[in-house]
């Protein structure tokens, strides 16, 4: 009496499966695929090239600049002081 009613469970329609049919593979214009992977590779070995040598490069000019700055406020400090004496 205090039990709750389920509703009862559908049965799924059953349906038939047709089989799709395959296509064939496009036929091949006789090109390999072997240099189109060695040129994507050594395009990519050039960009790592390119990008490490970018780098230093950038580095270089940071470290110059800082070096010129620091002799720039010695110079600074030597000057100053000898027109103190």
């Amino acid at each position: 009496m205090f039990r709750p009613k389920l509703p009862d469970v559908p049965s799924l329609p059953t349906t038939t499966v047709t089989p799709q049919q395959m296509q064939a593979p496009a036929p091949s214009a006789d090109r390999p695929i072997a240099p189109y992977v060695g040129i994507g590779a050594g395009a990519v070995a050039a960009v790592v090239v390119v990008g490490i040598v970018l780098t230093a490069l950038l580095a270089a000019v940071a470290v110059s600049a800082v070096s010129v700055a620091i002799a720039a406020v010695v110079l600074r400090s030597l000057v100053s002081s000898a027109h103190k004496r």
